[in-house]
């Protein structure tokens, strides 16, 4: 296996089997997008993608190098602090306060919030928060766990915008339950099954195509 991958990869909690034998290769600067029923696995793949979890069996390939940025299913946001500097306090390299204001405003939280403590923000606005401070940070591989669940259409669309215009070009996982999103962001879409029928690779086409686009492969 070259580029980015994982090889019957096999994890179990409890005796639950979670994962059993995934494979998948991934091309590098585009996008990738994982769908399925709760419960599946998406969220622990994309743990063990991140080196966060391990498998109990099988191979993960190119990964291991990466710089890593991910939004998660919880904001893990620092309370205390305002939006602007949560999104400052993950970069290497913080960007200047108006370039940090002009990313959060690209989402739709304006200047007055921006300098308010996110603990007396509204569960979407943090969500947002969670999203720029990801996209802002260093990284190689962007990882997305269901990261616009919650939000309102209109403040989807304009997440999805922002999301797409800030990662072209980069390698992004994410996990969602709406196909829309996955047409947004321009990726293949690989759906994984509930265990046996997820013994093979899973079921990948393109997003939005309605047909078999083509299997991974180690």
């Amino acid at each position: 296996m070259t580029g980015l991958g994982l090889c019957g990869v096999c994890k179990s909690y409890g005796g639950n089997a979670v994962l059993s034998g995934f494979t998948g290769a991934y091309g590098a600067g585009e996008a990738h997008c994982l769908m399925g029923p709760s419960g599946v696995g998406k969220t622990t793949l994309l743990r063990i993608m991140m080196g966060l979890e391990l498998p109990d069996r099988g191979e993960v390939v190119g990964f291991g190098g990466l710089k890593k940025s991910a939004v998660f299913q919880e904001d893990r946001l620092l309370e205390g602090l305002s939006a602007a500097a949560n999104v400052s306090a993950a970069c290497r390299r913080p960007p200047g306060a108006g370039a940090v204001m002009e990313s959060l405003a690209a989402v739709g939280i304006g200047p007055d919030s921006c300098s308010q403590p996110v603990r007396s923000m509204s569960g979407g606005q943090r969500r947002r928060v969670a999203i720029v401070r990801a996209l802002e940070a260093e990284y190689d591989a962007l990882f997305l766990d269901e990261p616009f669940k919650g939000l309102d259409e209109a403040t989807k669309a304009m997440a999805l915008r922002y999301v797409r215009a800030r990662s072209a070009g980069r390698t992004v996982f994410l996990v969602t339950h709406d196909e829309s999103e996955c047409v947004a962001m321009g990726g293949t879409v690989t759906y994984l099954s509930p265990p046996p029928g997820a013994g093979g690779c899973g079921n990948v086409r393109r997003a939005g195509s309605g047909r078999p686009w083509g299997s991974k492969q180690c």
